[in-house]
């Protein structure tokens, strides 16, 4: 999902995915359409400004390190290679980085497990299907988990299995707290692309499903639940 780049030592890094670099705009926006201003006066009767100083808070106290990361790692953009379906490995290949910056890990996977919940593929308005049923269980979000430690962590197969258990716990409670982060951004610049995309989406239905998401999972997670 990421490089291992971890920067360490209190390096000051922009995170350009952050929820605050768009919650000014979201604040701002004018709607004409009676369909669009009710989508958005509902989107702001969420109280937006206080959930971002909640999620904020919860972040500030979850550990996880800032590395290079794709930040939009959904079924769009992640291809089969051709020829590999027998193989023992099967070689997947991330596409599309335009959103690829320096953020926080559990942004990243968090992010890939929401997107789990979501299909694109659809030919009639809003243009995309939700599923909240589709989000991972914790036993397919260890088996990632799991393999993604022994990738990215040299010395995680030499542990006891105690201690890989303990990592495991660890960076499931990351990114289910980050995957907060994911709804709540992707919440906001989908408010944004209602106003100015000009492609044939339901920009505002998607962030009314993306904010629902956050505050179903906001009442496991921000607890600090596992």
């Amino acid at each position: 999902v990421h490089r291992n780049v971890v920067f360490e030592g209190g390096v000051n890094v922009r995170l350009t995915l952050s929820p605050c670099r768009y919650l000014s705009q979201v604040m701002r926006l004018n709607f004409t359409r009676e369909s669009h201003l009710r989508r958005y006066n509902r989107l702001l009767s969420y109280n937006l400004l206080q959930e971002m100083d909640l999620l904020k808070s919860l972040l500030e106290s979850t550990h996880s390190p800032v590395v290079f990361c794709h930040n939009d790692c959904q079924e769009g953009n992640v291809l089969l290679l051709n020829g590999r379906q027998s193989s023992d490995k099967q070689k997947l290949m991330l596409i599309d980085f335009e959103y690829s910056s320096y953020n926080y890990r559990g942004f990243d996977i968090g992010n890939h497990f929401c997107e789990w919940m979501y299909d694109y593929n659809c030919e009639e308005f809003p243009f995309f299907k939700v599923n909240a049923q589709a989000y991972p269980s914790k036993a397919q979000q260890l088996i990632f988990i799991e393999s993604y430690l022994c990738e990215s962590d040299q010395g995680f197969d030499n542990l006891s299995e105690e201690d890989q258990m303990r990592l495991m716990e660890d960076l499931y409670v990351e990114v289910n707290r980050f995957s907060l982060a994911s709804h709540f951004f992707w919440g906001l610049w989908s408010i944004i692309q209602a106003r100015l995309s000009t492609i044939k989406f339901g920009y505002l239905d998607y962030a009314l499903a993306r904010f629902d998401a956050y505050f179903q999972q906001k009442k496991i997670w921000a607890n600090g639940a596992k």
